[in-house]
């Protein structure tokens, strides 16, 4: 598998944590040495493995869960960091979203994500009409 193929799995592995509402999942992704950030949509920025992990229990311990797809993935590495840069598909909305990725004794861990709203979504993703906007 080569490390393009091991990125777009763990940012697979991303959302379906978060759809699936699994906190150890979740937690399992991200760094435990390197520093981890996290913008929310609406949310300051939260640095540090704590302040994130918090936040994402929060998130995945609301009342009504999500459901959550990444499309469009697009793979950029960077040594031995990469960014993965995709929409986010919840109900009507669409957010851009960039997950940092990064080895942590030599493999590949979750460093940073950020979400926010896009005006379009590209052409070739369809959006349901009149679905409810929802962001996490």
């Amino acid at each position: 598998m080569t490390d393009r193929d091991t990125l777009l799995a763990l940012n697979q592995a991303f959302y379906r944590a978060f759809t699936n509402r699994d906190a150890a999942a979740m937690e399992a992704l991200w760094a435990e040495t390197l520093p981890v950030s996290c913008i929310h949509p609406g949310w300051t920025a939260l640095f540090g493995r704590d302040a994130v992990l918090t936040s994402w229990r929060d998130v995945l311990r609301a009342p009504s869960g999500v459901t959550v797809e990444a499309r469009n993935e697009r793979v950029t590495l960077h040594g031995d960091t990469a960014l993965v840069v995709c929409e986010e598909m919840l109900g009507g909305a669409v957010l851009a979203a960039t997950n940092l990725f990064a080895r942590e004794n030599g493999s590949w861990r979750l460093a940073h994500h950020q979400a926010g709203p896009i005006a379009h979504a590209r052409a070739d993703v369809e959006v349901p009409a009149k679905a409810p906007r929802r962001l996490h």
